[in-house]
């Protein structure tokens, strides 16, 4: 089993930037395979990121793409969220969550994660 600890979050005004930090227990980090996930008031959550296990292949929501890196340290059992050019339709609460994936596979859908964190709250002001 794996805990997840986001952190990073905040307030920031539109164009701004944040790097969310999701710090993982355990010794099999590098098994999992992680993914950044958000959920707005009153909207279901959403996939954000995903990233593979050793890092060599990242996905992005099209919201996201060219705006969000996604990127992991194994020896840190971390992984990050850079977010750049933030706009006010990304206020959410931002969720890290793990796949033990068997095979590998990266999914983008919230029902494949095992493990997920607590959240951390990211605001954008217009």
């Amino acid at each position: 089993q794996v805990q997840l600890v986001e952190s990073g979050g905040g307030l920031v005004q539109a164009g701004g930037s944040l790097r969310l930090s999701c710090a993982a227990s355990g010794r099999t980090f590098e098994t999992y395979v992680m993914g950044w996930f958000r959920q707005a008031p009153g909207k279901e959550r959403e996939f954000v990121a995903a990233i593979s296990r050793r890092g060599s292949s990242t996905y992005y929501a099209d919201s996201v793409k060219g705006r969000f890196t996604i990127s992991r340290d194994n020896a840190k059992n971390t992984v990050y969220l850079q977010m750049n050019g933030l706009k006010s339709e990304d206020t959410a609460v931002y969720y890290c969550a793990a796949d033990r994936a068997v095979y590998g596979v990266v999914y983008t859908t919230s029902e494949q994660y095992d493990y997920w964190g607590q959240g951390t709250q990211v605001t954008v002001s217009s």
